[in-house]
């Protein structure tokens, strides 16, 4: 979320990924030095890695293969709770009964804070000084480092490049006026503009929302405001504005947005039933996996009719591969998150399997690696056009709350008055 050194990631972008296969892993002699003894007494540690991507977990249970083969005493037990479960909750649920894992996913800023007393300080950590500052931010506090950043992640309207061609569209809509006029020339040749599957929670109260936040004058004072309650959601323009655009979306899509789920949108944009859904630059390899080489392309959510506000993609950390403090294996735990950015094989996995943008500037990819969302992801990047992903500044829980009060919205429960009532209820329900 944010904005990078374009000249240390475009130089980046440039160089060829190593791959594992041509010359095998040439940086365990350097694991091994630089984490301690690991592997190398007659000990066997367990490290539990409790994490959200799904999409990353076939890669992670081959790479766990490969690392365990190098370090034969340590053992990687991964287990993923996402997909639309509350992993929140979830890891809450294991620290409370006593099954705390050694790795976990932290969002940075408010979570670090809820999280802090956890958190093992990793600053002197081989791969910190390789960070991309755009991706330490989230999880760095009084200069020091506590989470390793997975990658950087794109969200807006991924889009059908040759269903907007056929339709006339010549250019991606910069304002909202813009954003209708597309939908109207899609439905005149009978696509379905939107697909939205607002069943899934994540999606409106995490993503979708952070743009009504992001446009804010200056959103860091807007949340701290929010929470000393000296600002203010109800009569808020940016709000209102992004409600406009949650209703047009309705208008213009499929039938029963509230019962359609990730699954369910992403199958019917990669059918070519619909030319347009909110997601991240994550659904590559989903759209891959149905539709192989479909021409795509990403652009941010215009809620106004100002293109200099709107034309700024949602960019930021996703997650953040932290280290419990109080786990028997910590070390352990260090050594393989070292081994998965330094290692060929784990830097292959980032780019070529993952489509990962890298948040290391060790970690080299190119367009034809990450594919055609991240590489639209990353142009917005290289020209400054980004705002950051706000959801891990909000009050623990409340991302779910906002998902509720807008379903009620798109469901007709309540008006627009009523929306932004409940949005800031639901925000003075949970802010400390």
């Amino acid at each position: 979320m944010k904005k990078r050194s374009a000249v240390m990631l475009s130089s980046v972008m440039l160089m060829s990924v190593v791959l594992a296969a041509c010359g095998g892993n040439n940086n365990t002699a350097s694991n091994n030095a630089s984490n301690g003894s690991a592997g190398n007494s007659g000990e066997v540690k367990t490290v539990k890695i409790f994490q959200f991507k799904t999409e990353i977990v076939e890669g992670l249970n081959e790479l766990k293969v490969e690392f365990e083969k190098e370090y034969p005493n340590i053992k990687l037990d991964i287990q993923t709770v996402g997909g639309g479960a509350d992993y929140a909750a979830a890891l809450k649920t294991k620290f409370a009964s006593g099954d705390a894992p050694d790795i976990f996913s932290n969002g940075g800023y408010a979570e670090m804070e809820l999280w802090g007393d956890k958190l093992e300080d990793l600053s002197d950590q081989p791969w910190v000084k390789d960070l991309i500052p755009l991706a330490a931010e989230p999880m760095t506090k009084d200069g020091k480092t506590y989470g390793m950043p997975m990658n950087l992640e794109g969200i807006g309207y991924v889009y059908n490049k040759d269903l907007f061609a056929k339709a006339g569209i010549t250019e991606t809509p910069k304002t909202i006026s813009e954003l209708e006029e597309a939908a109207k020339k899609l439905q005149a040749i009978d696509v379905i503009p939107f697909g939205n599957a607002y069943q899934e929670w994540w999606l409106l109260g995490i993503q979708g929302i952070s743009v009504a936040f992001a446009q804010q004058d200056n959103v860091d004072e807007f949340i701290s405001g929010l929470n000393a309650g000296t600002s203010t959601i109800v009569g808020n323009e940016k709000f209102k504005d992004w409600s406009n655009l949650l209703n047009l979306t309705v208008k213009y899509g499929q039938k029963n947005p509230l019962t359609t789920d990730a699954n369910t949108h992403l199958a019917m944009f990669a059918n070519g039933e619909t030319a347009m859904m909110q997601e991240g630059n994550w659904a590559q390899t989903l759209v891959d996996n149905i539709t192989p080489d479909m021409n795509i392309g990403m652009f941010p959510m215009p809620i106004n009719d100002d293109p200099a506000m709107n034309d700024k993609l949602s960019v930021g950390v996703p997650a953040n591969l932290v280290v419990n403090k109080e786990s028997g294996s910590k070390e352990e735990a260090k050594t393989f998150l070292n081994w998965l950015v330094t290692s060929d094989m784990g830097k292959e996995y980032i780019v070529k399997k993952w489509k990962f943008i890298p948040a290391l500037s060790t970690i080299a990819a190119t367009p034809e690696d990450i594919g055609l969302l991240g590489a639209d992801v990353w142009n917005y990047v290289q020209e400054g056009k980004v705002y950051g992903l706000q959801a891990s500044k909000f009050p623990d829980g409340v991302t779910q709350e906002f998902a509720s009060v807008i379903q009620e919205l798109i469901a007709g429960k309540v008006d627009e008055a009523g929306w932004e009532t409940g949005m800031q209820a639901a925000w003075d329900k949970l802010k400390k």
